[in-house]
C-alpha cells in the first residue's frame, strides 16, 4: 500500500507507474481515492472546528452557574449537546471514508523502482546474468519423476489414494537427500549472519491481506472451514506478520531471519507433462530469507539476497541465471523482484527455483510495522528471498547430478548430512 501523499500531491506519478504495470482499469481509482481524501479532510476540519468551539462553550458552562445565569446555562448546554451529536456524525463519516479509501488503496500497485523493465507479461522478463556453464550430457535424462521411481523415491500413485492430484510421497535415500538440501540451506543462511526461526504455519485474514494482494491470496492459499486462519503458502507471511502493529527499535535493524516452513498453494492451472511429477504441487517445504531494515538500506539487502540463492545451488553443481522481473510480472506489493532459474539439462532450458522481492514500506504500511528514529517514527522496509525450495530444488540437483547409470551423485556440500554417502544407486 502506498503512501496517500502520493495520491494527494503527485497523482500523475501514480497513475503513469499503473499504466507501467498495464492496468488501465485501476486508473478512476486515482482520482476517487483523491475526492474521498478531500471529503475526510473537510471533515475533519469541520470536526476538529466543532471540537474546539464545544469544548469553549464547556468551559463557560461552571462560571455561568456560579453567576446563576441558569437560562443561559441550560442554552449552551443544549449548544453542547447538539454539537456533540454533529461530531459523532462526523467522526463516524470519517470513519465510513477512509474505510472506503483503505479498500481502493490496497489495490493500487505500489510505486516500482526506476530499474524495473516495461513488460505486460513473464515472456519481456530479462535475463540478467548467468552463473556456471550449463551443460547437456551425451546420453539422455529421463523424466526427474521416473529417475526417482526408479530410486524407490518417489510414490505419487499412493499420494493420490490419500491426498489426490499434486500430493507425493518422497522414500528413504531421496527423502533424505531433501532434508539434507533443505538441512544444507539453513545453516549456509545461519552462517550468513541470519537468525534461524520456525514460524507459525497458519495466520489469520488481516496478516494475509497485510503481506500480499487479494488476488494473489485467491490464487494462492487454502482457508481452514469455519476459522479466521489460513495455511501458508511461504513463511515469509508469518515471519513478516510477526511484527504486526510493531514499533521496532532503530539500533535494533536490520532484523536478518532465515526460517523453515511447509508450504501449500492451490496451484491452478496447468498440469501438463511437466507438472505430472513435483513441478506443481500443493505442498512442498522451503528455506526462506527476511530483512527488515532502514528505508535506505533496501537495495543494498536486495542485490545481497538473491546472490545467496546463486551461491548455494552454484555449491549443489546446478548452473543458475537470475532474471529480472518486468513490470506487467511484478506483484502489486513489489518495488523490484527477480528470479533464479536453474538449468534443466532435460529439458535444455531454466527453470524457476527461487524468487527475491524488495516491497518497500508495502507490507510494513499495511501491517503498521515503524521504527522509532531521532525525529519520531517511519515505517520500515521487508525484503524476502528463497534460499532453497523442494521438491524444485530437488529436480535441479538431480537433474545435473545424474549419472548414465541412473545414479545420482551427491553435491560433496550434503555428503555431511547424508551420512558421508556420495551416490544414490538404483537398486539391481
Amino acid at each position: 500500500m502506498i503512501d496517500i501523499k502520493l495520491i494527494r500531491d503527485n497523482k500523475d506519478l501514480v497513475k503513469e507507474n499503473i499504466k507501467k504495470k498495464f492496468q488501465d482499469e485501476k486508473l478512476p481509482l486515482v482520482d476517487e481515492i483523491y475526492e474521498l481524501d478531500i471529503k475526510v479532510r473537510d471533515a475533519q476540519k469541520k470536526c476538529d472546528d466543532l471540537k474546539a468551539i464545544k469544548n469553549k462553550k464547556s468551559s463557560e458552562i461552571g462560571k455561568l452557574i456560579k453567576d446563576k445565569k441558569l437560562d443561559e446555562v441550560e442554552t449552551i448546554k443544549k449548544e453542547v449537546s447538539d454539537m456533540a451529536s454533529k461530531i459523532t456524525e462526523l467522526e463516524e463519516l470519517q470513519t465510513n471514508l477512509n474505510k472506503e479509501i483503505r479498500e481502493r488503496m490496497l489495490v493500487i500497485p505500489n510505486i516500482m523502482d526506476s530499474s524495473v523493465p516495461i513488460g505486460k507479461d513473464d515472456t519481456f522478463n530479462v535475463e540478467v546474468e548467468r552463473f556456471g556453464e550449463p551443460k547437456v550430457p551425451s546420453y539422455e535424462i529421463p523424466y526427474h519423476a521416473d529417475i526417482l521411481e526408479r530410486l524407490n523415491g518417489l510414490d505419487k500413485e499412493s499420494a493420490g489414494r490419500t491426498s489426490g492430484e499434486g500430493f507425493y510421497y518422497l522414500t528413504g535415500d531421496i527423502a533424505r537427500l531433501h532434508e539434507a538440501m533443505l538441512a544444507y540451506a539453513r545453516d549456509f543462511m545461519i552462517d550468513k549472519g541470519f537468525t534461524y526461526c520456525i514460524p507459525p504455519f497458519m495466520i489469520h485474514s488481516d496478516v494475509v491481506t497485510g503481506v500480499m494482494s487479494f488476488p494473489e491470496m485467491e490464487a494462492m492459499m487454502y482457508k481452514i472451514e469455519g476459522e479466521d486462519l489460513y495455511l501458508i503458502g511461504t513463511s515469509e507471511h508469518s515471519m513478516i506478520g510477526r511484527f504486526k502493529d510493531q514499533i521496532i527499535k532503530k539500533d535494533s535493524l536490520p532484523i536478518k531471519l532465515t526460517s523453515y516452513s511447509p508450504c501449500f498453494r492451490k496451484e491452478g492451472g496447468s498440469h501438463g507433462l511437466e507438472e505430472r511429477g513435483l513441478y506443481r504441487v500443493h505442498q512442498f517445504e522451503k528455506q526462506e530469507m527476511i530483512v527488515i531494515c532502514e528505508p535506505s538500506d533496501s537495495m543494498k539487502f536486495y542485490n545481497e539476497m538473491w546472490k545467496y540463492t546463486v551461491e548455494i545451488f552454484r555449491s549443489l553443481d546446478v548452473p543458475v541465471r537470475q532474471l529480472e522481473c518486468c513490470s506487467g510480472d511484478l506483484a502489486d506489493l513489489k518495488v523490484k523482484s527477480c528470479d533464479i532459474e536453474a538449468w534443466s539439462p532435460r529439458q535444455k532450458k531454466y527453470f524457476e527455483v527461487g524468487s527475491c522481492s524488495n516491497l518497500g514500506d508495502a507490507q510494513a504500511r499495511r501491517l503498521g510495522i515503524r521504527v522509532k528514529g531521532e525525529n519520531g517514527t517511519y515505517f520500515v522496509h521487508t525484503l524476502n528471498n528463497t534460499c532453497l525450495a523442494t521438491p524444485r530444488g530437488l529436480i535441479a540437483v538431480v537433474e545435473n547430478n545424474y549419472n548414465e547409470d541412473g545414479s545420482i551423485n551427491i553435491p560433496k556440500v550434503l555428503q555431511p548430512y547424508m551420512g558421508g554417502k556420495e551416490v544414490i544407486a538404483p537398486n539391481k
